[in-house]
């Protein structure tokens, strides 16, 4: 079976005054459609860099990535910039919600930027459905000022499934949310897998890192299997 991405020797460097600062010295990661993956790190380690280069938000300065059968490694913005739309679908720690708007109309949102115009009976079955996927269709005529730290990002992961995505891209969705609230959010990141979503979960929380399918670590700008770490 094809991979759903595969990064092969990715390196990466960052430049500023003086010398430049390697980064990534050489990442492979192959996902699947419907894995879900956890990447641990230290603060610095390079995490968020990593998860920029597979949503195409940056460019790596060597090595190659796929996205299926296609090289996708040198795309230009434009390009990038509809793929990015097409197939990833993006959570992060801060939900980026609009306050002004309902939980619905935030969701429906990605749908206006990444999917053109859609009938309005087709664009509303499409965000309940997403809300549905994550448990707060109740909550649609909700804002965010009305919805709990949790609510809203299962608002944001509603958002960023509505366009149906091939791979979830999910960096320290729960670091502002406490335990429990964490694990429910995690709990709405892997349904998305078995609908054959692929999902890579960048975190500090090794709970969290444990519930995916497999655990990888940066550590000197290479991944490996993550070492579980007695007594720490």
């Amino acid at each position: 079976m094809t991979p759903l991405i595969q990064l092969t020797a990715v390196t990466k460097s960052l430049k500023g005054q003086g010398e430049p600062r390697s980064i990534l010295s050489g990442v492979d990661l192959t996902v699947h459609s419907g894995e879900s993956v956890a990447i641990l790190g230290r603060s610095g380690s390079g995490k968020s860099t990593l998860l920029s280069l597979i949503g195409l938000f940056d460019r790596p300065d060597g090595g190659q990535y796929l996205l299926g059968d296609r090289d996708i490694t040198r795309l230009p913005e434009r390009k990038a910039a509809a793929l990015r739309s097409a197939e990833f679908g993006f959570v992060f720690q801060r939900f980026f919600l609009l306050k002004q708007l309902t939980a619905a109309q935030n969701v429906a949102m990605a749908l206006v930027n990444g999917q053109g115009w859609l009938p309005r009976r087709k664009r509303k079955a499409k965000v309940m459905a997403a809300l549905d996927q994550v448990g707060i269709a109740h909550l649609a005529k909700h804002k965010p000022p009305r919805l709990s730290g949790g609510e809203q990002q299962r608002v944001a992961i509603a958002r960023a499934l509505v366009r149906e995505p091939r791979l979830l891209l999910a960096d320290e969705p729960t670091g502002a949310l406490d335990t429990e609230t964490g694990n429910v959010v995690i709990g709405a990141l892997q349904a998305a897998t078995e609908r054959g979503c692929g999902l890579i979960l960048v975190t500090h929380d090794r709970d969290h890192a444990d519930r995916m399918g497999r655990v990888l670590e940066l550590t000197d700008g290479v991944l490996a299997p993550a070492i579980e770490r007695v007594g720490v």
